[in-house]
């Protein structure tokens, strides 16, 4: 049983049949009575109608609308009150040359139509959701069931009208508008009956009385299209034919027939909360039609009083069609209906011209050659615009389609060769008073001058401000010492050194001319055996002192000690230097500058080295390096009132003096950033850390446990830097430059 959505409209059309077969009468009576459940209205004619009418249910209000073309009204008044079960009155209105029962209802129902002689029964059915059955046409000499058996009878798609299985043609899958998957499937005629239903996350289409030859019977792995159908399978079942189509994920389905091709489209659920009707590119009330080779005239008129769109068709519309629809909104119905017969639309306010695509187009050609021939002749006006905010020689050039290589503001910021103004347009520019001379046809003079209004506005401004903050932080501490020794009594006449036997003796000193001058192989005045501090002889042989090159050349403190003989003859000398630093440092640069929406703003400060460079003949000249402080940026503020920037900040500084001149220390950030007005946000930052551990000794004594600190000197440092770039951008509201 085909399920309708509560929000549906259903429409079903009978069998079409020319107005003018359809009998001419009046309406004499309207009653209702109760059956088995169901509401029945009884219409009495004056004549019997010739087929069963046409009508569609509307869910709110909910109604049910009956057209009864050629006929009239003998009721005394236009409102019949029936306050019956569902029913609340029916209205009977006259137009043209039919006359419309609006049948008032409770809530929704669907209806089924009738005739039983001279009478029209609409039985109204108020048991379950909104569905509509299709209404067979009367036949002659046939007996109507009754209103019980009828309302048990299935409801299809479409009803099977072939006595004979026939055999489907072709089945196929396409990728339809915005990711809709699309099972076409060729039927043999527009005879065979079709029944659709939802089944779990399945949907099931079942062909009554229908073959499936073996070329069809497969499954078909449709994933790849990426479409929320992921597989169809298609197998004969009984004297039917079952499609399987299996969907993922969120989706909804409508289908419809068009003379031999049936569609079932399965599209994704898109979830738009401010959208009355889900769904991609149509919008408009869903509702189902079926019609068997009805004519595409009578078919528009449907639609047209459906939609209340005033409905213009060409008188080359001809033909008929065949159509079923399912659950499908009336604007893609009407272009489901275009698409088959080959038709185009133009709309104007609420009318719609419908004629074939070839006319239109060759309507339109005509349109057009005729308003160009209208400017060629048309007089040529001449108007000034004064201009207050943008240059008139940017303008001009726009109008005129010249290429201008102006950064934002201005007609022809980036513009291409693209001509506003017509052939025969001109212009003139003022650069004195700012005024633009325009001579061309009043239609352009006014496009001219609507585009002149949007871009002659004053350009808002932005207060870029940005912040770089340089932080260091220094530790270093450094130990070392100085070991000394030197004998005298070779120097005051006596033996110098220690006897290591046989007559021998050894003497220690700081260095190969400290010995000669102790043992007097060298004289006193030999200036390379002196040490130059202390006037004597270099008794020192450990000489570590503390290194504190690279703790900021701080002077390391000194501790001395001296051993030595009751004659002073002999001396153990010992010195400690020791040096601990720690040192932190901040530096702030807060560059600024204001500057035009979209225009790129610069601004610097700093100084140029010079430097010498030889040339090619031998000569010397001066070049020069810029260590400066520079920010560049391009604002643009979004309609929400945000600022995106595109920033260039560069902090550069002298460095170490070099044989080609002084190196340069550079700081830099290039990128572009979205911020909200007023907010302020870290461009980037550069962290270093440099730890060092240096150790100087002498081998193998350096290494003897606690009195190895004699033998060398140690040096520990750390240095931590950082670097943080900020910016701030205000949009400035007021003509007062923010301070």
């Amino acid at each position: 049983m085909t399920r309708w959505k509560a929000w549906g409209t259903a429409l079903v059309l009978a069998v079409g049949v020319p107005v003018a077969a359809w009998a001419q009468g009046v309406i004499q009576s309207i009653t209702s009575t109760q059956q088995a459940g169901s509401e029945v209205v009884r219409i009495e004619m004056s004549e019997p109608l010739a087929a069963v009418p046409a009508g569609f249910v509307v869910q709110a209000p909910p109604r049910i609308a009956i057209d009864l073309p050629g006929v009239g009204s003998a009721l005394p008044r236009s409102v019949v009150e029936l306050n019956q079960g569902n029913l609340r009155s029916v209205n009977v209105a006259r137009g043209g040359d039919r006359t419309r029962l609006v049948l008032n209802l409770k809530q929704a129902a669907t209806y089924r139509a009738q005739l039983e002689g001279k009478a029209l029964l609409i039985v109204v059915d108020s048991g379950g959701p909104a569905e509509v059955a299709q209404a067979a046409p009367a036949t002659q000499g046939a007996t109507a069931a009754p209103a019980a058996q009828q309302a048990a009878a299935p409801v299809h798609f479409a009803p099977s009208q072939n006595a004979d299985p026939l055999s489907l043609r072709d089945i196929d899958f396409r990728r339809g508008q915005d990711g809709a998957g699309r099972v076409v499937v060729e039927l043999p005629n527009s005879q065979v009956g079709v029944d659709i239903r939802q089944q779990g996350q399945q949907l099931i289409v079942e062909f009554l009385r229908s073959t499936l030859p073996d070329r069809l019977r497969r499954r078909l792995d449709v994933a790849d299209f990426g479409t929320p159908v992921g597989a169809i399978s298609t197998v004969q079942s009984g004297d039917r034919v079952r499609m399987t189509i299996e969907p993922r994920g969120a989706w909804e389905h409508s289908a419809y027939q068009s003379d031999n091709q049936f569609v079932v489209e399965v599209r994704p659920m898109v979830i738009d909360p401010n959208k009355l009707v889900q769904g991609p590119g149509y919008s408009g009330e869903k509702l189902s039609l079926n019609f068997q080779n009805i004519e595409v005239r009578a078919l528009l008129q449907v639609i047209a009083d459906f939609t209340n769109f005033n409905v213009v068709t060409s008188d080359t519309v001809t033909g008929t069609v065949t159509l079923r629809l399912k659950d499908v909104p009336w604007d893609q119905a009407l272009d489901i209906i275009m698409q088959a017969k080959g038709l185009g639309l133009r709309k104007n306010g609420n009318v719609l011209w419908i004629a074939p695509k070839d006319e239109l187009s060759a309507k339109e050609q005509v349109e057009l050659e005729a308003r160009k021939k209208i400017a060629d002749l048309e007089p040529v006006r001449t108007q000034s615009f004064q201009l207050n905010y943008t240059k008139a020689e940017e303008v001009a050039k726009g109008l005129t389609g010249q290429n201008t290589n102006t950064q934002g503001g201005g007609a022809g910021g980036n513009a291409v060769n693209t001509r506003i103004l017509s052939p025969r347009g001109s212009v003139i520019f003022e650069t004195r008073t700012n005024q633009l001379f325009v001579s061309d046809i009043p239609s352009k003079l006014e496009e001219v001058q609507a585009i002149i209004a949007k871009i002659d506005i004053p350009v808002r401004q932005v207060l870029i401000e940005a912040r770089i903050v340089e932080a260091d932080d220094t530790f270093g501490r450094a130990l070392g010492v100085k070991l000394g020794g030197s004998d005298l009594r070779g120097v005051q006449g006596g033996v110098p050194g220690w006897s290591v036997g046989g007559g021998n003796y050894v003497t220690v000193g700081g260095g190969y001319n400290a010995v000669n001058g102790q043992t007097g192989q060298s004289p006193s005045t030999d200036v390379n055996a002196l040490n130059t501090d202390t006037g004597r002889y270099n008794n020192q042989f450990i000489n570590l002192p503390a290194n504190v090159t690279n703790l900021g050349g701080s002077q390391a403190a000194t501790f001395a000690l001296s051993l030595f003989s009751a004659s002073a003859n002999r001396f153990l000398n010992l010195e400690l230097s020791a040096l601990e630093a720690d040192g932190k440092g901040k530096i702030v640069s807060s560059p600024r500058v204001v500057t035009a929406d979209q225009i790129k703003a610069v601004i610097e400060q700093g100084e140029e080295i010079p430097y010498q460079v030889a040339t090619s003949s031998g000569a010397t000249s001066i070049q020069f390096k810029k260590a400066s402080l520079k920010l560049e940026v391009i604002p643009q503020i979004t309609p929400e009132g945000n600022v995106i920037l595109t920033v260039d900040v560069a902090k550069d500084s002298r460095g170490a003096a070099t044989t080609a001149g002084p190196a340069i220390n550079t700081k830099h950030v290039n990128t572009q950033v979205l911020v909200e007005n007023g907010g302020t946000v870290v461009l980037g930052g550069i962290f270093t850390q440099e730890e060092r551990n240096d150790v100087n000794k002498v081998p193998l004594l350096g290494d003897i446990p606690v009195v190895g600190n004699l033998f060398k000197n140690t040096v520990r440092s750390s240095n931590k830097t950082e670097l943080l770039v900020f910016i701030t951008p205000k949009v400035v509201t007021d003509r007062v430059t923010a301070r």
